[in-house]
């Protein structure tokens, strides 16, 4: 038995509850890379197998997956730039491109208020995630 690592910081991902379940996979892990990219301490070591290959190293930190509809999911948003709390974002029209540059334009299209947000996810204190996620639910 391995001693359990406590982290006094977050990640949550918050996704709206009426997308489709690949949809919510794709945002998943784009929402999972703008974090990560934000935090290179979240990777980890190198794992090996017991015949001595070599895999790529994962997210040392667990990561919490909410659901909640449109109007929750822009309150959470709302929440995060108050209290300054760096996000990735995800909205409906990037689904609808192939590629990043395209993506950033769509999303310049929109504000807080009128993003078609499907996915949110931040890293920040618990007690802090937790008040800026309120309302949202357990992913099922």
């Amino acid at each position: 038995m391995h001693d359990a690592v406590v982290f006094d910081s977050k990640f949550v991902i918050v996704l709206r509850d009426d997308i489709l379940f690949w949809q919510k996979l794709n945002v998943t892990a784009f929402l999972t890379s703008g974090i990560v990219g934000a935090t290179p301490n979240l990777i980890g070591e190198t794992y090996r197998d017991a015949a001595e290959n070599s895999y790529l190293p994962l997210c040392v930190q667990p990561i919490v997956v909410l659901s909640a509809d449109l109007e929750t999911l822009r309150t959470i948003l709302k929440r995060a730039l108050q209290r300054e709390v760096s996000a990735s974002l995800y909205i409906e029209e990037m689904f609808a491109t192939g590629h990043d540059a395209a993506n950033r334009a769509v999303f310049a299209q929109y504000d807080p208020d009128t993003a078609n947000i499907v996915g949110i996810a931040l890293r920040t204190d618990k007690k802090i995630a937790d008040k800026i996620t309120k309302g949202a639910k357990m992913h099922p």
